[in-house]
């Protein structure tokens, strides 16, 4: 301490010198302190230079976290019922009662940090080992006989998502694919049902493998009640629609002469309204229709490079017939068992064995050297939409609609009647059709039936009745 003419100046003693962000120059350089800095160790601002391991595991669990919040956000059934009220569908309240052992989050409530919540574990447990079946929740419950109470306050979008959702039915498959090739041309109706095929075969064994739930009810209304003991994601009704519209789009332009921007927009309008078809009915939650539509553009980026190579081989290769009826057989003999009865098995063999019959029924068309596909140089112009035209076209969708059902009608009857006779069933044992050993045999006989009449009978009744 000195003293100077009565001022007292203190003198402190000296500190060690520390870098602050304002004197930031008598800090060693950030390139010269990683320079300097051993491999394998953190440096005080960039952290290490090959990486830590244990940042790197936070960081990967933290974005599996936020994957799965965001799934099970998706999976919310309360996402559907919002949009269900939106289109004008509302659940009468007090109409459902839920049954002992639910455990349902409640309407509108929201998880930590005040995010919507999804689904939470307990009900994901809750539902895991049969969705929908044990536990009847959705739609009405398992003693209520009086179905759905709901209120419709749009008619247009309950007439139009109830249509759309129509297109996903084996209703629409059995009239509305033959009809192009009946009217249009065979080749396309090919491509159409190979990957209709493809496409519903691998959704269907999705949904029995990972075993997720549909959107409960309530808060959700249930427009349809006969596949509520399936499972739910992916949404097959939304892969079919996708793929079923691209591949037109896609085989279209190289046999008739259309508008390709024109024909993109319709692919996009039809496959929207049967996702948002799924629902509006309240069957499938927003992931289990994301998915469908993903699951399909994938499926169609892949095979996409060999249509034309799978094309010759099915219509040229002498052991065409011999695969398209042994390996659909066989896989609807190895589809995934269930705890419960459910229709996805019997669907998929309906699938799978309309695939065969027409698969063969092609074969056999090219074998004998009558495939009724449009004469001309390819691409050839639309029909011209006549009176005459349209006339023949009603006609022959009348005649084939009527061979079609027809066929289905007596094979499914008389295969019924062989199968319970040599199993010994009990007449008017109903519940016996859904064994195995008689679900299977009975709806592939029945379906590949009606493929060879749609690909080889149909056109040649038109010639003969002079529709064609």
């Amino acid at each position: 301490m000195t003293q100077n003419r009565g001022c007292t100046i203190t003198l402190e003693p000296l500190q060690p010198l520390v870098a602050t962000p304002c004197c930031a120059h008598l800090v060693e350089p950030p390139h010269l302190r990683v320079a300097s800095a051993l491999p394998g160790e953190a440096s005080p601002r960039t952290g290490s230079s090959s990486g830590n391991p244990h940042q790197f595991a936070a960081a990967f669990a933290s974005l599996q976290g936020d994957t799965l919040e965001l799934l099970s956000y998706l999976q919310d059934s309360e996402l559907v019922a919002r949009f269900q009220r939106g289109c004008g569908l509302f659940l009468i309240e007090g109409a459902h009662h839920g049954g002992p052992g639910r455990t349902r989050a409640p309407t509108g409530a929201t998880g930590r940090e005040g995010k919507p919540r999804g689904r939470t574990r307990e009900t994901w447990d809750h539902q895991d080992m049969n969705s929908n079946f044990q536990h009847k929740e959705n739609g009405s419950a398992a003693g209520d006989c009086s179905g759905p109470q709901y209120e419709v306050r749009n008619k247009i979008f309950y007439f139009l998502f109830l249509l759309s959702a129509a297109m996903g039915h084996e209703v629409f498959y059995i009239t509305c694919l033959p009809c192009i090739h009946w009217n249009l041309d065979p080749f396309l109706c090919r491509r159409l049902v190979n990957m209709w095929t493809v496409v519903m075969y691998i959704g269907q064994v999705m949904k029995d493998v990972l075993k997720l739930p549909r959107p409960l009810s309530p808060p959700v209304v249930k427009l349809e009640m006969r596949v509520d003991a399936e499972y739910g994601l992916p949404s097959t009704h939304a892969m079919a629609a996708t793929a079923i519209s691209f591949t037109l789009l896609l085989s279209a332009p190289s046999r008739i002469q259309f508008q390709f921007e024109v024909g993109l927009l319709i692919a996009v309008t039809l496959s929207s309204l049967v996702g948002l078809s799924r629902l509006y009915t309240g069957m499938h939650s927003i992931l289990d229709v994301i998915s469908g539509v993903l699951i399909s553009a994938l499926l169609l980026f892949l095979t996409y490079p060999f249509w034309e190579t799978f094309d010759h081989l099915q219509l040229h290769s002498i052991f065409s017939p011999l695969v398209a009826l042994s390996l659909p057989l066989f896989l609807s003999y190895t589809y995934p068992e269930l705890d419960h009865y459910s229709t996805t098995r019997g669907d998929t063999t309906t699938i799978l064995g309309a695939g065969a019959g027409c698969s063969v029924g092609y074969w056999v068309n090219q074998q004998l050297g009558q495939t009724f596909e449009p004469q001309g140089v390819l691409p050839v112009p639309l029909p011209a939409l006549t009176a005459d035209a349209l006339a023949r076209g009603v006609a022959r969708f009348l005649v084939g609609v009527a061979a079609v059902v027809g066929t289905r009608q007596v094979v499914s009857t008389l295969s019924l009647k062989m199968l319970h006779s040599w199993y010994g069933v009990e007449k008017g044992d109903s519940s016996a059709r859904r064994r195995r050993e008689i679900e299977v045999p009975y709806k592939f006989i029945t379906y590949t039936s009606v493929g060879l009449v749609n690909s080889i009978v149909a056109n040649r009744l038109f010639v003969l009745l002079g529709l064609l």
